[in-house]
């Protein structure tokens, strides 16, 4: 169902109730969508400090499992700062990677523990018991659509190997 590829990590879209900021429909790409959502500063960050900006606009698809600014927020005192250092670079590509799987998985193409193969190359377990959860995070919004993928939202920053 997933197929293998070298592209890398993508950006998000947002928590907020209201879908306005979809509301171009699919035109724009998961990077410009995260962008416009204004509540992935810190993805979007990451993502231009990874160098993943050109790759995440790229033709997909992707289906990106996007932390939110607030899932950040919550990580231990001084990690996103020292991920954000260039020293670090390969550290946060594989941490953003974690959170991206090759093609376009719909909510309805999801089935309880399954795993997916994430462009990092370790599985996410998707568990569907108590809500939609991948890994330790919750899905707070779902099947946003962006010319190039589809985004979920998470509240939780997801690491590989944990």
């Amino acid at each position: 169902m997933f197929r293998k590829t070298t592209i890398a990590l993508t950006a998000a879209a947002s928590m907020l109730a209201s879908t306005a900021a979809f509301a171009a429909g699919h035109t724009k790409d998961i990077v410009d969508t995260a962008i416009d959502a204004g509540s992935f500063e810190t993805l979007v960050a990451a993502v231009q400090a990874a160098d993943l900006v050109e790759t995440l606009k790229g033709e997909g698809p992707f289906t990106v499992f996007a932390p939110t600014d607030e899932a950040f927020a919550a990580l231990p005192e001084g990690t996103v700062e020292s991920l954000l250092m260039p020293e670090n670079k390969d550290q946060l590509v594989s941490i953003l990677t974690y959170h991206v799987v090759p093609g376009k998985v719909m909510s309805t193409d999801l089935a309880d523990d399954m795993e997916a193969e994430t462009v990092q190359g370790d599985t996410v377990t998707i568990d569907l018991d108590n809500g939609v959860m991948v890994e330790n995070a919750t899905v707070t919004t779902a099947d946003i659509e962006a010319s190039n993928g589809v985004i979920h939202v998470i509240d939780t920053v997801i690491m590989p190997g944990m």
